[in-house]
């Protein structure tokens, strides 16, 4: 069993009347005749429950009438005979939806209780369950509906949606409950034994209106009752939530989508058993991505388990803690009394709020002004993820395949990210291959581009490497009717590709490139595993210049910059570009790592092409910032990012830095700092700190090793960094701050001479034998004396580096 409960820093708080209003009609009696069973049981056990009940659902925002409150309060100065027994059960039932009986055989039987059946749209209602334990069984008592089921199926990697999960829209439509039974304290998670017991059922409605649910309860499989016994239909009146509209503006005062994480405070109980029933756990790992590691989960809102694009007024995801809404959008919140946190990406401050939505209206507005603490676009630099996914992963395979481009540029809106290129992949391929045009998607404006490409995985040559093909013309590989038919390896892709004017990388690169034995020094000399999905044939393709950029960002740092530093050092110039590979790899919100890129006419789906291409880049998590890096005088990304030097000598480089950290490292920063670099999130500035000071390092990097380092504080102004070095042969040159920022190279020539690092170049050459040995065995014979042939032309080019170096 897994307890979550969502708590952020410094917001928990009580919620005096949350749903009150709502559920004073558990007080009061149905229409129904008081025939519910009164059992003669010990008082005492039964009076301390009831006390417990009393302060369970106070702590809900259910409280049980003052009158009632005051009536179990002078029961307990009565004398302790049957009398208490029948008051307490007289005082209770009122608010019992339903009847538990679990006979001697521990067979559960379930009739319909006196309170009334009312909830409100998007709000929590508490109700009591009356149990009769005959059989004094301790198991866990559950509920079960029809009504409460998963919305949906979760991708299974498929290109097509499993036949056995298809669900139509009308079914996952009449899945508008979530119900659970409220086990934390006072409350137990199990039943005690006693003859007699109340349990707390909690409901949530997504609709509103009139609504029947079957509503069964058993405890384990096979106790329900034969002939459907445990369970009883119910007819819910569902009161409408209130809309509150949100009055939304940047911080130059325009109008702005935002991201807004809604909690009540509320702790609740999830099982393993419910994952994708009560999906919610999810936002475990996406608290980890936000950097919300130590506190707990509460009552988020709307439900993540009840968000569906098709049901929904808006596209909010299930499986993130936030939402998005643009000005004057809206959510549905039943009354009561909430935080709201609210954001819009990294270069966006924090910002709570506290607001009371009253009882009795229609409507409310709330308005929120964005503050930032950076702007990199009034300075020329956008911002950039080349790895999004419509499918897959976390997302559905049924009601349907994934979501639609308008789902997705509400996610690059609410998180500030200019450049977003959704790729098709593996599941859901068919369906999601059908936004792609060759060009820019008709959703983007002045502002915020995004475009559909794709990523080669879920396809033969997966084993080598996930391909990402950016700027494609055309999106199916020539001959290939299905995805089956692909080539087995990369380099054919590759040149495919390249043909037509793509640009071309490997996703994810760390992946398969974990050292054999564990190290986090860079560069090491350690050999690769090689038994991944990320950069793997890259050793091999980069050699045939069919590789342009090499992902960064999403997987452990040492591993992708281990690779990337050993090829550079043999001569090689990809570039750095980062991805967060939404939402698989992180979950929790696109742009998690992200490319910042200065084009040379504005923003444009073109000029991003070319500024990542040549270099005019750097890969960041947002929180930190290198620009204007120049080596003197010649800026990254310009004039081929080559300066000349007829013989060695004395370099300026120069650079402006900014970054924001919390003055005071909270718990949260700290637990980050603490995770091996090997654990989520990988890059991240907190990481980067200086023990508990608001400093942090920025490193002058020189073919791979630091070489100088000079402290700034991350208080979100720019500081002017420089660096004198004594360049004494061909180098790459690069500055980072480790590991959350990263520049792409200038490259140092001296005398006409070639980069070439002796010990790497033995690296590389090694390790296309290791490549070689780990993913022969799934190339396809008909493929393997043509990958065969680039494999040995990759080996001749190593060991002619080789030969030069001595």
């Amino acid at each position: 069993m897994r307890k979550i409960s969502f708590f952020l820093p410094g917001i928990f708080f009580l919620l005096p009347g949350i749903l009150s209003a709502q559920h004073q009609h558990t007080a009061s009696v149905s229409a129904k005749a008081n025939t519910d069973p009164v059992l003669i049981v010990e008082p005492q056990p039964l009076l301390s429950q009831a006390g417990r009940l009393a302060d369970a659902l106070s702590f809900l925002g259910c409280s049980l009438s003052p009158e009632d409150l005051s009536k179990l309060d002078q029961l307990k100065s009565r004398k302790s005979d049957s009398s208490i027994t029948r008051a307490v059960q007289n005082i209770l039932d009122p608010y019992c939806l339903a009847v538990v009986h679990i006979n001697p055989e521990a067979r559960v039987m379930a009739t319909r209780g006196r309170a009334k059946a009312i909830l409100i749209q998007g709000g929590w209602t508490s109700f009591l369950i009356k149990v009769l334990n005959e059989s004094g069984t301790n198991a866990r008592l559950e509920v079960e509906s029809a009504n409460a089921a998963p919305m949906l199926y979760a991708s299974g990697g498929a290109p097509h949606a499993a036949p056995e999960h298809i669900l139509s829209q009308g079914q996952a439509a009449d899945r508008f409950l979530e119900m659970e039974i409220y086990r934390n304290r006072p409350m137990e998670p199990n039943l005690s034994g006693l003859k007699l017991e109340y349990a707390v059922l909690q409901i949530y409605s997504r609709d509103k209106g009139q609504r029947e649910a079957g509503i069964g309860f058993n405890i384990g499989q096979g106790t329900q009752d034969i002939g459907y016994r445990n369970a009883t239909s119910i007819l819910f009146n569902i009161k409408p939530s209130v809309k509150v509209k949100l009055n939304i503006t940047d911080d130059n005062g325009k109008p702005v989508m935002g991201s807004f994480v809604i909690t009540d405070g509320i702790e609740r109980e999830l099982e393993d058993g419910r994952d994708m029933h009560v999906v919610d756990y999810r936002l475990i790992k996406a608290k980890k991505e936000f950097g919300y590691l130590s506190k707990k989960l509460t009552g988020i809102y709307p439900l993540p388990s009840r968000r569906m694009a098709l049901c929904d007024e808006y596209p909010d995801f299930f499986f993130e803690p936030q939402i998005y809404r643009s000005d004057w959008e809206h959510v549905l919140l039943s009354p009561g009394n909430y935080q709201f946190r609210f954001t819009r990406g990294p270069e966006y401050q924090v910002q709570t709020k506290q607001i009371t939505i009253p009882s009795g209206v229609d409507s409310v507005v709330e308005s929120f002004h964005l503050k930032r603490w950076i702007n990199l676009a009034s300075l020329g630099w956008y911002s950039a993820d080349h790895h999004l996914h419509a499918a897959g992963c976390s997302h559905y395979e049924s009601p349907e395949e994934g979501v639609d481009p308008p789902a997705m540029f509400r996610q690059a809106l609410g998180e500030d990210l200019d450049m977003a290129t959704i790729l098709s992949w593996g599941p859901g391929w068919y369906h999601q291959k059908k936004f792609f045009t060759g060009n820019i998607h008709p959703l983007s404006n002045g502002q915020n581009i995004m475009r559909y490409d794709v990523e080669v995985s879920g396809f033969p040559s997966s084993h080598a490497g996930h391909l990402v093909l950016l700027n494609l013309k055309e999106d199916d590989y020539p001959g290939a009717a299905k995805i089956e038919q692909w080539p087995s390896w990369t380099l054919p892709i590759l040149c495919w590709a390249k043909a037509q004017g793509g640009l071309t990388g490997y996703a994810h690169s760390g992946w398969g490139l974990e050292p054999e034995t564990a190290t986090n020094d860079l560069p090491n000399y350690i050999m690769p595993k090689m038994d991944g999905i990320g950069a793997n044939e890259y050793i091999v393709t980069v050699t045939q210049n069919a590789v342009d950029i090499f992902s960064a960002g999403d997987t452990p740092a040492p591993w992708e910059l281990n690779m990337w530093y050993h090829t550079l050092n043999c001569g090689f110039r990809t570039r750095l570009s980062g991805e967060t590979d939404f939402p698989c790899i992180f979950d929790g919100r696109v742009g998690i790592a992200r490319s910042y890129f200065k084009p040379a006419d504005g923003l444009s789906y073109p000029g991003y092409i070319e500024a990542i291409k040549s270099g005019r880049s750097y890969i960041s998590d947002g929180r930190s910032h290198i620009i204007d890096f120049s080596v003197n005088g010649l800026e990254m990304g310009t004039h081929d990012s080559q300066l000349a030097l007829d013989q060695p000598g004395i370099v300026l480089v120069t650079a402006k830095v900014a970054a924001y950290l919390a003055p005071e490292q909270d718990e949260d920063g700290a637990a980050i700092a603490r995770r091996p670099l090997d654990e989520p999130p990988y890059w991240n500035t907190e990481r980067a700190r200086i023990k508990k000071t608001r400093r942090i390092p920025v490193e002058l990097i020189v073919n791979g090793v630091p070489v100088d380092t000079m402290q700034v504080v991350a208080d979100g102004q720019w500081t002017a960094v420089n660096f004198k070095y004594a360049v004494k042969r061909s180098s790459w040159v690069a500055l980072r701050i480790f590991p959350s920022a990263h520049t792409n190279p200038v490259f140092v020539v001296v005398d006409h001479k070639p980069i070439l690092i002796r010990e790497s170049a033995v690296w590389c050459r090694k390790a296309v034998d290791k490549c070689w040995q780990t993913k022969k065995p799934n190339i396809r014979v008909e493929e393997q004396d043509a990958a065969k042939a680039a494999y040995n032309k990759a080996r001749e080019i190593y060991d002619r580096m080789i030969s030069e170096s001595k």
